[in-house]
């Protein structure tokens, strides 16, 4: 091993080991100086691809129409289902309204 490599090699172990003193020493600090990732970058990011690869815009659209779809279908189904349980308590209090008439 060469002077050089060994020397390098050195210095990563006490750098390394410096900053484990340094974050049992200091968490609060290390913690503060420690590269978070962004998150609100996370769905500008998602636009800037849709916005830049033709692929991936035609997937979004396509997946983005099905679930307008399937949003729609669901809403009609439950109007469908509001109406037909409208009917049926129209349906039990004329019965009810009847049987009091006679």
């Amino acid at each position: 091993m060469s002077t050089l490599a060994w020397l390098r090699v050195r210095l990563a172990l006490a750098l390394g080991a410096a900053e484990v003193r340094l974050r049992l020493r200091f968490p609060g600090l290390m913690w503060a100086l420690t590269p978070s990732p962004a998150e609100h970058d996370v769905p500008f990011a998602e636009l800037q691809r849709i916005e830049s690869d033709p692929a991936y815009r035609a997937l979004f659209l396509a997946r983005l129409g099905a679930a307008i779809t399937d949003r729609d279908a669901e809403r009609e189904a439950m109007v469908h289902a509001i109406e037909a349980a409208a009917d049926r308590l129209r349906a039990l209090t004329r019965t009810d309204s009847d049987e009091h008439a006679a």
